[in-house]
């Protein structure tokens, strides 16, 4: 099953992300895929990156540290070939963004109390 959460399906680099380790996501990486991960990065555990790596749509310096912060909290690491979180957006890491992403997509959004803002509620 392919990427579900809104914010990553249907996005070719991530989809490959998901399957193949030749398409994971390193430093230096440029593109709409890496924003989206900013995004999510931000959105799950208000982890943000520099400016010019949001400008740049780059996985820089600061994405790095997201990235590991992300997957330290959840310690995500495969046991098969790691002793320790690396930081890069592979197989493991990209589900969980999409699961964690796809949960928070999917909880009921609250409306503020319009009498807060002087309207009157009938």
């Amino acid at each position: 099953m392919g990427l579900r959460s809104n914010l990553f399906k249907g996005d070719p680099a991530l989809e490959a992300c998901l399957v193949d380790n030749s398409a994971h996501i390193k430093e230096g990486a440029t593109g709409e895929h890496v924003s989206k991960i900013h995004s999510a990065l931000f959105a799950l555990d208000n982890l943000s990156v520099s400016t010019d790596d949001l400008q740049t749509c780059r996985y820089g310096q600061s994405t790095v540290a997201a990235v590991l912060a992300f997957k330290r909290k959840r310690n995500i690491i495969n046991y098969a070939y790691e002793n320790e979180v690396d930081n890069i957006v592979g197989k493991m890491t990209i589900a969980a963004l999409d699961e964690e992403m796809l949960r928070k997509e999917q909880q009921p959004r609250l409306l503020p109390d319009p009498s807060t803002y002087g309207m009157k509620v009938s």
